[in-house]
């Protein structure tokens, strides 16, 4: 019997010829995997290794190795909200910023609210420098976040649709049948 739902197991399975081997579709079908159930279960690690001809020890190597994926464990908010504590942003109120956030949503960084719509972390750069204190909304970059505006921020992502990870936003196309001159 199998964990992932035949739904899910398509779309990994449609990922497939996007790439020169099956394990090459490692990230695509570990992001899949958690954007759906918002944590890798290690049932899933076991379909998921057997999907793509890989050990369950090689889909948690790249697990542990990439910051992105969470365990059953460690379930995901629908919303991942990362602050950043780069130099910039700590020079502008960063830290102020994520210990607001803390506050207001009574987590820690790493920590999920209660109503599981907001995980909260901490990043090293997020690459919006220019625009520090700044944010990241899942993948999107939110530059001038000031404790002032979290009030504002956390009641937009309350009341917003999870997203999904960018790799995966538009589906792969199909196998291209015919040859190329």
């Amino acid at each position: 019997m199998s964990f992932l739902s035949a739904e899910l197991r398509q779309k990994i399975l449609d990922y497939l010829p996007r790439y020169p081997s099956k394990q090459a579709a490692t990230l695509p079908a570990l992001h899949l995997v958690q954007d759906e159930m918002r944590c890798v279960p290690l049932e899933a690690v076991r379909e998921i290794a057997g999907l793509l001809d890989l050990s369950p020890a090689e889909l948690n190597d790249a697990m542990s190795f990439y910051g992105f994926f969470r365990g059953e464990n460690h379930k995901l908010g629908k919303t991942r909200l990362w602050v950043c504590r780069s130099l910039a942003c700590a020079l502008r109120g960063g830290e102020e910023l994520l210990t607001t956030m803390c506050q207001k949503l009574g987590v820690r960084p790493g920590g999920t609210t209660a109503d599981g719509t907001i995980t909260l972390e901490f990043a090293e750069c997020i690459g919006v420098c220019e625009g520090a204190p700044a944010v990241l909304v899942n993948d999107e970059g939110r530059p001038d976040v000031t404790p002032d505006k979290v009030d504002a921020l956390i009641e937009e992502l309350r009341t917003r649709p999870p997203a999904l990870h960018p790799t995966l936003a538009t589906p792969p196309p199909r196998a291209n049948t015919t040859s190329v001159p």
